[in-house]
């Protein structure tokens, strides 16, 4: 099927913790025959904001979008964090980058406690490495395992989530999640749509009960849901599908290509069988411009 004439609304940049930068991924975009992307960035709009500022190509089209990192709203205790992507938004709005800024606030105090226990459990790293690795970008996470890889002290990135850096294991620093309510607020203030992404990863497999949770985020301005994913069975992206039908959400698709810390996941085409049709971007640009 190929990446030619399909779309990607979820790919990370170098401004959060992707490895292609905003202005390789409109490339790449161009050389694949993609018709629609959007950058979105865990909790920053710096990776949108630079690829508006480079000129987007005439052949795509471009949604600004970001990604960011909500709690589970009362009554469900989820682990880790909901993502919850916004599209079609004002960069600029007061409201939003004052919840981002705290987000990012958070995250930049969380790493150092994270490379303080690393040093605990014996490991030479610092802060001014990880800068060095980020080039400026929001570190997170996956930058403190790329430098772990580095320096030999775990053999993947994976193997430095599975061994120090995942949740409950000898690194892990909990960290602070907007309030699910305020995430899709901001998001509708500053004139997007506010999605729910990929579903499954979220771990409610139970039907009922993940409608019931998809109710609760519609009830607070959710507009969509991210039912195309590469890591969804089919299964449960029929039920993604049929559920935004029924309730009246949006349906949007994008890989979550990250570069090179995803590398069995590439922009556009996921493992080489993932395609979201054009149609899909129509239908959320027609309901931004209502």
């Amino acid at each position: 099927m190929g990446a030619a004439g399909g779309i990607d609304l979820h790919i990370h940049s170098t401004a959060s913790d992707g490895t292609l930068t905003p202005s390789e991924i409109l490339a790449l975009a161009v050389q694949l025959g993609l018709k629609a992307i959007a950058i979105t960035d865990h909790d920053t709009l710096s990776g949108s904001v630079r690829a508006l500022a480079e000129g987007i190509p005439s052949s795509l089209d471009f949604l600004t979008g970001i990604e960011i990192s909500a709690a589970a709203p009362a009554g469900y205790r989820l682990k880790g964090s909901v993502h919850i992507l916004g599209y079609g938004i004002d960069p600029h709005h007061a409201g939003l980058c004052a919840l981002l800024k705290k987000l990012m606030t958070a995250r930049k105090n969380r790493n150092p406690k994270i490379i303080a226990r690393l040093n605990e459990l014996g490991m030479d790293l610092s802060i001014e490495e990880l800068n060095q690795i980020t080039g400026g970008g929001t570190a997170g996470r996956p930058h403190i395992a790329q430098l772990m890889v580095n320096k030999n002290m775990a053999s993947s990135i994976d193997d430095a989530f599975d061994r120090f850096l995942g949740k409950d294991k000898p690194a892990y620093v909990n960290k602070y999640r907007a309030p699910m309510d305020q995430a899709i607020g901001a998001i509708n203030a500053a004139g997007g749509i506010a999605v729910l992404a990929h579903p499954y990863l979220n771990n409610i497999h139970e039907p009922s009960i993940f409608e019931t949770f998809l109710l609760t985020l519609k009830s607070m301005g959710l507009g969509g849901i991210e039912a195309l994913y590469p890591e969804h069975p089919k299964q449960a992206t029929d039920l993604y599908c049929r559920l935004a039908r029924k309730h009246g959400l949006l349906i949007t698709g994008g890989t979550d290509c990250h570069g090179q810390v995803t590398p069995g996941i590439q922009v556009g085409i996921g493992d080489g069988t993932f395609h979201v049709p054009y149609s899909i971007y129509q239908a959320l640009v027609a309901h931004l411009d209502h």
